[in-house]
């Protein structure tokens, strides 16, 4: 099976180098508008070729959109109106309600997977790709009633080769979803490097003090602000009511810090702890899927 990537940065670029270890795809063609994501997905051997979108779509039979989400939603429909009923096309974007809604009427809807596989770091080009980035990651699909059965087995199947554990949403309770999980995170990432730029003058003194509790919480703060942007802007609605509820945990510690309530500040860590309880479960199921996972190969 020939792949075509459209867009060779961190999400299309990992799932090039695990799909690679396995003989379910061939060649791989690279269309990217970056000159120099290009030559580095050629050079690092990610892709075969770097093509023009027309002669990828002519060649491939699996079509991968791994490009920012409000140029996704015009490039699939170019791509539906020059594929045929044996090609497949799947997006990996971070927001399915937008991309969904103008695939919806199409005449080949069926084609494509609405796809979400849930994992990243804060890099992005084609250099940031890493092997075993899927490996026990959450892999949803969207919408998968609208998608050709055989279609729909073809984007499981690559799942599951990149090790990711399937979900099935709808496209709307996705957003939702993943505006708490994913989206809020970024931004109060952001923010928080906003904050520290802003009252702590002094790049010496971030440097020196910056502790790993530091640099974790505000790591996605480095991710590209040209991926992110259409994204807040898609899922803009879900995301407000995300922050309206944490600004209101904020604006809670705020009070309590104020007033010197130190037990209610105690309350308010001692709930929030109740986290872990989750997050050490999910880590529980990952390892365990892991030893399977080894078992079985």
């Amino acid at each position: 099976m020939n792949m075509a990537v459209i867009g060779i940065g961190l999400i299309g670029g990992s799932m090039v180098k695990d799909l690679r270890k396995t003989n379910y795809i061939g060649k791989v063609f690279g269309v990217d508008l970056n000159p120099v994501h290009s030559k580095e997905a050629l050079r690092s051997g990610l892709v075969d070729e770097i093509v023009a979108l027309d002669v990828a779509l002519a060649k491939a039979d699996l079509i991968i959109i791994s490009i920012p989400v409000d140029s996704a939603k015009h490039v699939v429909l170019d791509i539906l109106e020059n594929i045929d009923k044996t090609q497949i096309v799947t997006d990996v974007g971070s927001t399915k309600g937008g991309i969904c809604e103008v695939v919806k009427n199409h005449k080949m809807r069926g084609r494509f997977v609405a796809g979400h596989p849930i994992a990243g770091t804060e890099n992005s080009g084609p250099e940031a790709a890493i092997e075993g980035l899927f490996q026990n990651k959450t892999g949803i699909i969207c919408n998968k009633n609208e998608s050709d059965s055989d279609a729909l087995i073809v984007v499981e199947n690559v799942y599951k080769l990149l090790g990711m554990n399937l979900n099935y949403m709808d496209a709307d309770e996705h957003d939702k979803h993943i505006a708490y999980v994913s989206h809020l995170s970024h931004i109060s990432s952001f923010a928080l490097a906003l904050t520290v730029l802003n009252i702590e003058e002094s790049e010496k003194n971030i440097f020196d003090m910056a502790g790993s509790g530091f640099s974790s919480t505000v790591r996605l703060a480095k991710s590209s602000p040209d991926m992110w942007k259409p994204i807040f802007q898609h899922n803009s609605a879900y995301l407000e009511r995300a922050l309206d509820e944490y600004i209101d945990q904020l604006h809670d510690f705020k009070t309590f810090l104020k007033h010197n309530k130190q037990e209610d500040i105690h309350m308010l860590m001692t709930k929030a702890n109740d986290i872990r309880r989750i997050l050490d479960g999910k880590v529980k199921e990952e390892n365990k899927n892991t030893i399977e996972h080894e078992k079985a190969t």
